[in-house]
């Protein structure tokens, strides 16, 4: 029996500051790793987060970064939450473009911010700022929390949300003195809130098949909310089970193999494959899952839908209807929709109601045969194309590719390869130049035995360089591909409709390295005084080597390493200038003989 003291013992709150108490919380929903820059309104979390132990920080150099860092720890792995961490005013305005990174691409990750005392929050104290009405509506919760007793449950409550319905980012905002109050909190019997995912009911199901038997050339579209529900196993045993070509999304890209016989390629107006193009506009319906029908995969939406039907599958309600009305729609999590779709799929392949898509699959592989993109150049300065093509030969299916925005993401998508899920990890709807970096670093953070290759132009390089330095720190190594051509390239791109070459090329002499010619910044040297390694290529014919050593260095000093391609200045990658995904502008010679596309998923069929 106990006594009545050792009840009292036992059962005793136990009494912590807020601060401590939001470290054990985030231990417990499976926190391990943050990133951030400390700061004197963050300095009591920092103190608690030292003393817990438990979760291991990564010093950024930017507050930007750290919060893209997060992202990119987030897209690695399913479950995975980033955190980031920041002091008050300008840290918290620095996360916000992060966290609309995240929110455009339904991303979940955790800002945590440091406040004035409560009392000084109006009155215009040093760095004080409301951060929270900033990052609302990029957030689905922003809040500071001016009640120390308020932070467990204000943390408990942004996991629910951050998991729950379609993910997404918070920010917590928490004043010095808040976070140095004494509450009672039992971190011991703490337990996460259940989370909520809406969920397709089988006479749904059975109503869209209805749709899909109906027709005669159908295709599914599978975007990132797929990935996001760790559910692409099950839509490739779907795809299989029906017959039906599959067209990945931006997002979606690694769903399944690009080799796999029913992926139809990418369509759009940049992103896209001439094939998956081509495929699309012969298609008769499309379901749609776990995507959001992004104006740079439809264009013209007259296009994109005529003599087509829909069904559009999404977890977010609000997001049926919102680019365009379905013939039928189905708010569901990606996992419950396609584990009811291949349920209905087994019964009615098994009483021989499936009707056979072999025809009209073979006839996507005929185009994926064909229409191809000319990769084999061997001029000098190297042509970007090339680049894709080495890159294809040097690096494996196991490589998680990392990039942003630009000619080079462009270019990227069109002519590498993927075969996984979560091994194109790319901000699809913001695009914030910068973001390659310190995304890179956040995805080798998150799976340190990963072979991860990024993908920069120059611009975009330079935007966060800085970051480089936090790699070299922590041995974080990675393989950072820079294909430097100095100018701002889809902007230049673009203002051929306006008929200017205007404010958008980054070319001068640089006085301390003569033999760089008019390309300007020397990265290698940037790259090396920041602790990294780096080469610099000049003949495609050495790409394939640099990219072998490259690997070779990152693994041996554990940290990033730079491979620079100098490109030719002007190259116009493929893209429709008309907003019609059936009027793509091939602006260089596309594949007409074997040797043009050495790297192709499929031999070219001339």
């Amino acid at each position: 029996m106990w006594s009545i003291r050792q009840l009292k013992q036992e059962y005793a709150m136990a009494r912590m500051t807020a601060a401590r108490a939001a470290v054990e919380i985030l231990k417990r929903e499976g926190v391990r790793d943050a990133f951030g820059v400390p700061g004197a309104a963050i300095n009591p979390f920092y103190a608690a987060l030292k003393a817990s132990g438990g979760i291991q920080h990564t010093l950024a150099r930017h507050v930007e970064g750290a919060s893209h860092m997060a992202e990119g720890y987030t897209r690695t792995r399913p479950g995975n939450i980033g955190v980031c961490v920041g002091t008050s005013g300008p840290a918290g305005t620095d996360m916000i473009t992060g966290l609309y990174s995240a929110t455009g691409d339904s991303i979940p990750i955790l800002c945590i911010t440091g406040q004035a005392p409560t009392a000084v929050i109006h009155k215009e104290d040093f760095q004080a700022v409301d951060i929270a009405a900033i990052a609302r509506p990029v957030t689905k919760m922003a809040v500071t929390v001016l009640e120390a007793a308020q932070v467990p449950g204000v943390f408990q409550q942004a996991f629910h949300l951050m998991r729950s319905g379609r993910p997404g980012p918070v920010l917590i905002d928490l004043p010095i003195d808040v976070q140095l109050t004494e509450i009672e909190f039992d971190p011991d019997t703490y337990e996460p809130l259940p989370v909520y995912k809406p969920a397709a009911t089988r006479a749904q199901i059975e109503k869209a098949f209805g749709l899909l038997n109906a027709s005669e050339r159908p295709l599914i579209v599978a975007g990132g909310g797929i990935i996001n529900a760790d559910a692409s196993e099950l839509l490739v045993e779907f795809a299989e089970l029906t017959g039906v070509p599959v067209v990945p999304t931006l997002m979606g890209w690694g769903v399944l193999p690009d080799d796999h016989e029913l992926n139809a390629g990418m369509v759009g107006l940049q992103t896209s494959h001439r094939y998956g193009n081509a495929t699309f506009l012969e298609s008769d319906f499309v379901l749609g899952i776990g995507n959001r029908w992004a104006n740079r995969h439809t264009g013209k939406l007259d296009v994109y839908t005529a003599g087509r039907k829909f069904v559009h599958v999404d977890i977010e309600p609000t997001q049926i209807g919102r680019i365009f009305a379905p013939d039928y729609g189905i708010t569901s999590d990606a996992k419950a929709a396609l584990e009811l779709f291949v349920a209905v799929a087994r019964e009615l392949k098994s009483e021989g109601a499936l009707p056979s898509r072999a025809e009209w699959a073979a006839a996507a592989q005929d185009r994926k045969a064909r229409l191809q993109r000319r990769t084999h150049f061997d001029d000098i300065p190297i042509k970007p194309q090339r680049v894709y093509e080495e890159m294809n030969k040097a690096f494996g299916p196991e490589t998680r590719y990392v990039s942003a925005i630009g000619l080079s993401q462009i270019a990227g998508a069109q002519m590498l390869h993927v075969y996984r899920p979560r091994h194109w990890i790319n901000c699809g709807q913001a695009g914030p130049l910068g973001w390659t970096v310190p995304a890179a670093l956040g995805v080798a953070k998150a799976d340190p035995e990963a072979s991860v290759v990024a993908l920069s132009g120059d611009y975009d390089f330079q935007f966060m360089i800085e970051e480089l330095a936090v790699g070299a720190q922590h041995k974080i190594p990675y393989v950072h591909v820079l294909v430097n051509n100095s100018y701002l390239g889809l902007i230049r791109q673009a203002q051929r409709a306006f008929d200017i070459d205007f404010q958008v090329n980054l070319e001068f002499e640089n006085i301390n390295s003569p033999e760089l010619g008019v390309y300007g910044v020397d990265h290698v040297k940037v790259a090396e005084g920041l602790g990294c390694r780096a080469l610099r290529v000049t003949d495609p014919g050495e790409l394939g080597a640099a990219f072998d050593h490259a690997l070779k260095l990152a693994a041996e000093h554990r940290v990033p390493v730079v491979v620079e391609a100098i490109l030719e200045r002007v190259t116009n990658i493929s893209m429709s200038t008309t907003n019609d995904i059936s009027k793509v502008e091939e602006f260089e010679e596309v594949a007409t003989e074997p040797g043009h596309a050495p790297t192709s998923i499929k031999a070219l069929k001339v």
